[in-house]
């Protein structure tokens, strides 16, 4: 099994105003994905521009004030559900073009978290339409949360991603970046950042080695959640999904591409 994550950055123009898709990566990526060959293969994909700037503008997830403070993020919890929704759909739509059999999961119908952290998640049908050769589509979402000071939150598919890891234990999770990987300070804005080949800590990553800090956490949340899976012994790798041919030679098995996150070695 193979969890592949498309973050939004690179399915979506995420600095627009309005929800906007990249029609040029995410149809290129599908037809990437339907030209490879592989057993089990889960996909999750970010918000991007049809999640964050609705997440942001109604504060889901941050401590409610009032009756009218919580009428305020209810509407706000509906619209950004229906947004990442569209989105979604969208997805597995030019995945099947591709001739992918992607199959809709909506985080907000089978998800609740406790402290902004997956609580309850029951994956008995992803299991099951794993095994008849279906490939689940899960995304960034908002859910419903138990602590009652915020109700619900944002749900990143970075930890979605280190949830699924940790219960079904695939052989291998990608993250296609609109990045190379990892680097010693952000490249957007050091010419000088290198990127680093392996990531075994935190302390790999600099206090500039932040990219894209977003409501989900940027790099160093992506980073942490990997990390976690990283000692239970799933190996995970970033790479970049806007080049060509990347997401393919990961999904091949290839390694090396990015930078790859694995449980650092004990003296």
């Amino acid at each position: 099994m193979i969890i592949l994550k498309l973050g939004g950055s690179v399915i979506t123009k995420k600095e627009a105003k309005d929800p906007t898709i990249d029609h040029d990566n995410l149809n290129r990526i599908a037809e990437e994905i339907g030209s490879s060959s592989f057993d089990k293969l889960i996909i999750i994909h970010g918000a991007g521009s049809f999640g964050h700037p609705f997440a942001r503008k109604y504060f889901i997830g941050s401590s409610i004030k009032n009756e009218d403070d919580l009428n305020y993020k209810k509407l706000g919890f509906s619209i950004t559900q229906s947004w990442v929704k569209k989105l979604n759909t969208i997805v597995c739509e030019s995945l099947r073009e591709n001739g992918v059999l992607s199959l809709s999961i909506q985080p907000s119908s089978f998800i609740i978290t406790k402290n902004k952290r997956i609580y309850s998640c029951d994956l008995t049908l992803i299991k099951k339409y794993l095994d008849l050769g279906f490939v689940p589509v899960i995304y960034g979402d908002v859910v419903l949360d138990m602590d009652e000071t915020i109700k619900m939150c944002v749900l990143s598919g970075d930890q979605i991603i280190q949830y699924l890891g940790e219960n079904l234990k695939p052989q291998r999770v990608i993250l296609g970046s609109d990045v190379d990987g990892i680097y010693t300070k952000n490249p957007k804005k050091y010419p000088d950042a290198e990127l680093i080949e392996t990531v075994t800590s935190c302390e790999d990553l600099s206090a500039e080695g932040s990219l894209n800090v977003d409501v989900t956490g940027g790099m160093k949340g992506k980073l942490r959640e990997l990390l976690d899976l990283a000692e239970i012994g799933v190996e995970s790798e970033i790479l970049n999904a806007c080049r060509r041919g990347f997401i393919k030679r990961a999904l091949g098995h290839q390694k090396g591409i990015g930078t790859i996150v694995k449980k650092k070695t004990r003296v």
